[in-house]
């Protein structure tokens, strides 16, 4: 899947310039790791069920994200837009990481 001219604006609003970005990246890095359900997500990255919860609904609303299953033990999964995009994604993310040094 070639890289979308929209991509970097999309992958900049859901990673740097939002509220949360910071913990939807900590998401997809556990993601990209291996797939999890949004419990063990919260145990690896130390974060409220409840904000993953969140922060997967933004991640699928912005296809980041795919998944595999119902309720409980649904499964997440970096998406094929997100994988044909990982160097904008790493781009951004090691901007970030610079600015606040």
């Amino acid at each position: 899947m070639p890289s979308l001219p929209y991509a970097k604006n999309l992958l900049f609003f859901v990673f740097a310039s939002s509220r949360g970005g910071e913990n939807r990246a900590k998401i997809m890095s556990g993601l990209l790791k291996s797939p999890r359900n949004a419990n063990q997500l919260a145990n690896d990255l130390g974060l409220n069920y409840r904000a993953i919860q969140h922060h997967i609904e933004v991640l699928e609303k912005n296809n980041m994200v795919t998944k595999v299953g119902e309720k409980y033990g649904t499964t997440y999964f970096p998406s094929a837009f997100f994988e044909a995009n990982i160097e904008t994604y790493n781009e951004i993310i090691s901007a970030i990481h610079r600015s606040t040094k």
